[in-house]
């Protein structure tokens, strides 16, 4: 395997990447204390065997300049396949400003291709190659150096087996005609948006049975702080304060460092550039108008009866997901189930696209009484009513 160093090696590499229909990518990247993960290593692979087409780049290598990498990842004409992208994709749009594309992710085409929900790495390469993948450096400190053999041969299996499951899965794909419902799932993975995070909607994360609208000014302004002081600071959130933190000082509402003093969930933060903060947001919490209060989602109220439509929708969900062998939680989630039960016009994923055709159509039309269901030794039957 190649280790890459320098800008000039690089870009030699990613001139010879460019001449095949895909590459397989992953990275290595610390998180846990920092804002922004810390990319360290990425790893590609061309077509092909072994791992004499595939390199690290070391992206900690003094001088290194990771542009090219980022030409290739903007080449129309070749497919940039990850494992599970997101975090990948979110490094790449926010250190280089860039989305590859196009580009295929071997977990969502794994689901609809039938092998479960959100199915791991080392599972799919063992089903599709039969290959085993030995994880035991996955969570070692990839910001060390040098790397050791060991990591070495770790960081490179994830992009050589890779390539037998794209082939496997994208062929299974075109033989079943779906090649769009991937498209479809990962549009938004392709949005710039999807890696914004705007401290002003940090509030939208929070988990508060707590409905009072003065309490969610201040949780807003609270949440909006701390997001903003921990990405100027580059900290993890819960090193600013934790949500349990939060909540209780939204709660509280401390007008002083005396008040503040008295949290018993806050454990830094009782003095210096984060209380002064803590104290500024609480007072424009306090300050809000009511007509600014947070606008909180309706909450839907449950007929009679949902509760048993809802029921049947499961079994429908499980049925049709058996029988198209697609993973159910990615045709519906029990959000979207109970959406259909108890609202006259949902408005939810699972009435869109191909998931319509695959169980949103009989999922209304079960709504509607036009259908009902069977229980049987061979499984569940649908069956039609007559009027």
């Amino acid at each position: 395997m190649r280790v890459i160093t320098t800008s000039q090696a690089l870009a030699e590499f990613c001139t010879e990447c460019a001449a095949h229909p895909y590459v397989t990518v992953d990275t290595e990247f610390l998180r846990e204390r920092t804002y922004y993960a810390k990319l360290c290593l990425v790893q590609v692979a061309m077509p092909g065997e072994g791992d004499a087409n595939a390199a690290l780049i070391d992206t900690l290598a003094q001088g290194i300049d990771l542009a090219p990498l980022y030409t290739l990842f903007q080449d129309q004409n070749v497919v940039k396949v990850f494992h599970a992208a997101r975090q990948d994709l979110e490094i790449f749009a926010v250190e280089g400003g860039v989305i590859p594309t196009p580009f295929f992710d071997t977990q969502v085409a794994a689901m609809v291709c039938g092998f479960g929900e959100q199915v791991g790495y080392d599972t799919l390469v063992r089903k599709v190659t039969g290959a085993h993948i030995d994880k035991s450096s996955r969570f070692t400190d990839w910001s060390r150096r040098p790397l050791s053999d060991k990591q070495k041969t770790y960081a490179i299996g994830d992009v050589t087996h890779l390539r037998g499951v794209y082939e496997a899965l994208s062929a299974q794909l075109k033989e079943q005609d779906r090649e769009s419902w991937v498209a479809e799932e990962l549009a938004v993975l392709m949005n710039p948006d999807t890696y914004i995070i705007r401290p002003e909607d940090a509030w939208k994360r929070l988990k508060t049975r707590n409905s009072n609208g003065r309490f969610m000014a201040v949780a807003r302004e609270l949440a909006e702080f701390r997001e903003s002081y921990a990405q100027t600071k580059n900290l993890p959130r819960p090193r600013v304060y934790k949500d349990d933190a939060l909540l209780e000082l939204a709660a509280s509402k401390p007008k002083n460092l005396h008040d503040l003093s008295k949290s018993r969930m806050l454990r830094e933060g009782r003095k210096g550039p984060i209380a002064e903060g803590i104290l500024a947001a609480v007072e424009r919490g306090m300050a809000c108008k009511p007509e600014d209060f947070p606008a909180l989602p309706a909450r839907k109220e449950r007929q009679q009866g949902n509760e048993a439509l809802s029921d049947l929708l499961r079994v429908l969900l499980k049925a049709k997901a058996a029988q198209a062998g697609v993973a159910a939680k990615l045709i519906a989630t029990a959000a979207d189930l109970d959406a259909i039960a108890t609202e006259e016009s949902p408005d939810v994923h699972a009435l869109t696209g191909w998931r319509f055709q695959v169980f949103g159509q009989d999922a209304l039309r079960l709504k509607a009484g036009e259908i009902a269901l069977s229980a049987g030794p061979k499984g569940v039957k649908i069956f039609e009513l007559t009027p």
